[in-house]
């Protein structure tokens, strides 16, 4: 029974996904979806525009309440935890669009993303406690190690709304990574990027997975997919259909089928 509270995760998984079903009015968005992901995967879900992929991710990073299903992340129930609670918990996504303060530099950018990892409380900030500015630093310092590991450095007082599109899929993602995730969802990261682009941020995108971050990506670049992501999970009109490596999806006959005519699975 997937609504029994007993139910978690067993070692072996990061997350558990068990009927998650959302119903906006009489539309049902999301059917019965169950998904399991192990540490260290890198995991791709796709599907055609209008599958419930974007919003799958929603119910599972807690924008979104379920109607009905459970979500269990590091062996707790997290069904019902808002947005915040979760990512603080280590579970992180990024978004379609670049979600950037553009006013602000792109090192900036960085320590805002560092925000769920604050530690000290509001009067040691007024007071400028020893405590608080050891945490400053070390943010500082972190802040520069992301800016090195995703080619930003030269870019570090550049004011973020005056990056390219490219650069800034790229300082969304490591704001993401700034808050220091163990499970972080990836919403289209390449989307508008050219072939140059998107072959630098799926690098990003490995070298991150291989510093220990589990990534469950949603993606139309089927390319992007098939050349980097060990697993895929193929949704179409609300429901998994599919489940398997790059090999097994190419020749599924559900998936060829829920993309004919669109060009889409052309790798």
């Amino acid at each position: 029974m997937i609504d029994q509270p007993g139910e978690s995760v067993t070692p072996e998984l990061l997350l558990r996904v068990m009927g998650l079903t959302k119903f906006f009015g009489g539309l049902c968005a999301v059917a019965d979806l169950d998904l399991e992901i192990r540490p260290g995967e890198l995991v791709a879900l796709i599907g055609p525009n209008g599958a419930g992929k974007t919003t799958a991710f929603n119910l599972i990073s807690g924008f979104l309440p379920p109607t009905r299903g459970r979500i269990y992340y590091s062996d707790r129930d997290i069904t019902r935890l808002k947005a915040h609670s979760v990512a603080r918990l280590g579970l992180v996504r990024s978004f379609q669009s670049n979600v950037l303060f553009a006013g602000k530099t792109v090192k900036e950018n960085l320590l805002i993303g560092f925000y769920n990892q604050y530690r000290t409380g509001f009067w040691q900030d007024i007071l400028g406690t020893r405590a608080h500015q050891a945490e400053l630093e070390a943010m500082d310092r972190q802040a520069d190690e992301l800016l090195q590991f995703f080619d930003l450095t030269q870019y570090h007082d550049v004011k973020a709304g005056s990056l390219t599109h490219g650069h800034q899929r790229i300082l969304g993602v490591a704001m993401a990574l700034a808050s220091r995730p163990r499970l972080l969802l990836l919403d289209e990261p390449v989307s508008g990027l050219n072939d140059e682009e998107t072959t630098t941020m799926m690098r990003h995108i490995r070298e991150t997975r291989d510093r220990g971050i589990t990534i469950i990506l949603v993606e139309h670049d089927m390319k992007a997919v098939m050349g980097n992501c060990e697993r895929i999970v193929v949704m179409h009109y609300g429901r998994k259909i599919a489940e398997g490596t790059p090999q097994e999806i190419v020749n599924h006959p559900l998936v060829i089928e829920a993309y004919l005519g669109n060009g889409d699975l052309d790798v």
